[in-house]
């Protein structure tokens, strides 16, 4: 299968996007990530991604509604799957994802696997927090978890965050 790519500016930083031939959605790049697949530019084919990205950032869209083709392992994507089984604007501490997984005592192996998340915001691995509130690890940077966060925080309250710092 053929990979396509495009960037997105976002309130986070650019965003690149990759998606295969028939449009499934198999990684998203936080800024300062660098790309480690072989892909030609077509922005056509990540359009939708692109657009519901930007719903998402412009505090339209809550949940996303595209196909998905993560690569890991059985227990990565079994908890890739929790991940987007968090509400929109709310958290779980990695324990609690790995009771939800069957794993109580997995609370490093989930870690590891939401740190290899490949599809971030839409798979919504910023929504996993310490088990006493405190925000760790994140592929694009605290900072950029804690906007994230807020972001939705916001959205749930009623204010568009996202066109107050445009």
């Amino acid at each position: 299968m053929d990979l396509y790519t495009r960037s997105l500016r976002s309130p986070i930083g650019s965003l690149r996007l990759v998606v295969r031939d028939d449009g499934a959605v198999v990684r998203i790049h936080l800024p300062g990530e660098q790309p480690r697949e072989d892909a030609r530019r077509d922005d056509g084919r990540c359009d939708e991604l692109a657009r519901q990205l930007d719903q998402y950032f412009a505090g339209r869209r809550r949940r996303f509604d595209l196909r998905l083709l993560p690569s890991g392992t059985e227990f990565q994507l079994a908890a890739w799957r929790a991940l987007s089984e968090i509400p929109f604007g709310e958290t779980r501490s990695y324990q609690q994802q790995a009771r939800l997984l069957g794993r109580p005592s997995a609370t490093r192996a989930v870690g590891a696997a939401n740190g290899r998340n490949p599809l971030p915001i839409v798979v919504p691995c910023h929504r996993v927090i310490g088990k006493d509130g405190s925000l760790t690890g994140f592929g694009g940077g605290l900072a950029c978890k804690q906007w994230l966060l807020a972001h939705e925080a916001a959205v749930l309250a009623g204010h568009d965050r996202a066109a107050a710092h445009a």
